[in-house]
């Protein structure tokens, strides 16, 4: 059997291990939750497992080391992260049927609306891949047109707000009285900000505080997002924007990541005509993402 279906047979055992264990009745809540951190950490093995066994984690940082072009590069990302989505699909589509019985007990519908909730996670990190892949390869196009920055800003926060209850922190934002026009792809910037909103909700222990800041410079419109969090080392900072850099190697949390986000937050940005630069006094004293774009002057 060749290394791509031992991969898939081993990813429907697990499947099929974690629906087996959902089914018992007698599944407590602190299981699930432990449940629902070893799915994460699974798909994140299983990224890891397969990157180790292609060596892409070299090869896609730098392709020519192995004698590879960067187009070849690029493309064999995409069809990493197509192989991974076909997968995620095929777990979205059982949860969908199981959905589909009523008569399921309260431990099993818990255990499916888990499932569901981590696929979603993980298809968003799929999803980065692959937009890191386009922006790349020159394949992503902007869809570009006016829009006050306030705007997209707040729909960031409304986005993310769920999350930010979950872990119990306090975001406070602060926007302009006036707008603050620029030429943008609303969904692209949006998920810039989202993005960033994220991994500070990510890397800040609960009850931490995330700020989100909008301000219309004479050139440039500005978004600042600033967390309370574990802060980074300055070794660490002029790399954070690099793909598959995590800004805690060493963490241990269930939702590090795989540091996909922050590469694909500087790419979506550059696009624009934007730069976004971090900051951090160090470990235990939080961080600060800002992000400059154009500013349609009027």
């Amino acid at each position: 059997m060749n290394d791509q279906s031992e991969s898939a047979c081993d990813g429907h055992a697990n499947v099929q291990h974690i629906i087996g264990r959902t089914a018992d009745n007698e599944l407590a809540d602190h299981s699930l939750n432990a449940l629902s951190d070893e799915m994460f950490q699974m798909f994140q093995h299983s990224i890891r497992e397969r990157a180790d066994r292609f060596q892409i984690w070299h090869l896609l940082s730098s392709g020519r080391e192995f004698g590879m072009e960067s187009g070849r590069n690029n493309k064999f990302m995409a069809v990493f992260s197509h192989e991974l989505r076909n997968s995620l699909d095929a777990i979205r589509s059982a949860a969908r049927i199981l959905r589909m019985d009523t008569s399921a007990d309260p431990s099993a519908v818990k255990a499916r609306m888990l499932i569901e909730r981590q696929v979603g996670q993980m298809t968003r990190l799929v999803e980065d891949l692959l937009d890191v892949s386009r922006v790349r390869s020159g394949q992503l196009r902007l869809k570009c047109e006016r829009i006050d920055l306030r705007v997209l800003a707040a729909r960031a926060a409304q986005t993310v707000e769920f999350t930010m209850q979950q872990c119990r922190h306090r975001m406070t934002t602060s926007f302009p009285d006036s707008p603050v026009w620029l030429r943008a792809d609303p969904v692209r910037l949006e998920q810039v900000f989202v993005n960033l909103l994220l991994n500070a909700a990510k890397y800040t222990d609960a009850g931490g505080n995330v700020e989100l800041f909008v301000e219309g410079e004479e050139v440039e419109a500005v978004v600042r997002i600033r967390d309370s969090g574990i802060g980074m080392d300055p070794d660490v900072l002029p790399h954070v924007f690099d793909l598959f850099v995590q800004a805690d190697p060493s963490s241990r949390r269930a939702e590090a990541g795989l540091g996909i986000g922050l590469a694909l937050v500087r790419s979506l940005v550059e696009r624009h005509g934007g730069r976004v630069t971090v900051a951090s006094a160090g470990p235990g004293h939080g961080s600060e993402f800002t992000v400059r774009l154009p500013r349609l002057v009027e």
